[in-house]
């Protein structure tokens, strides 16, 4: 039987220091981040116990943290700290993490600049 339940946390806000420019690193900026995760949920769903899920609060500190953290280049190396953290639950067997930078340096109009990274179990 294949697994297909998933924790979903959406537009997590959180101010770090990343990116490639002097400025970007001296004067920081707001990121956000999503993240979905594979998780059977059949335990939880019949205990009724958030000890047999993912916590999702302890996700969004692990999340925030990490952005608030040691600063990188680009915000692919964000997503996959993040995705690397999500996997360290070993009930957590995917994760899908996207990191938006809205307030990127670019200097046309834009919505959005955004990666995603999808991790396995395997990949750690």
């Amino acid at each position: 039987m294949r697994m297909t339940d998933e924790i979903t946390l959406t537009g997590l806000a959180a101010y770090g220091y990343h990116g490639v420019f002097a400025h970007e690193r001296r004067e920081g900026q707001t990121f956000l981040v999503d993240a979905t995760l594979r998780v059977d949920t059949r335990r939880a769903s019949a205990s009724d116990d958030v000890a047999d899920t993912v916590n999702y609060g302890e996700l969004a500190d692990a999340i925030v943290a990490i952005v608030e953290g040691e600063p990188v280049d680009l915000i692919e190396t964000l997503a996959d700290r993040i995705a690397r953290a999500a996997l360290r639950d070993d009930r957590v067997t995917q994760v899908a993490v996207t990191v938006h930078k809205p307030d990127a340096p670019i200097s046309h109009r834009f919505a959005d600049v955004s990666v995603t990274a999808r991790r396995t179990r395997e990949d750690v």
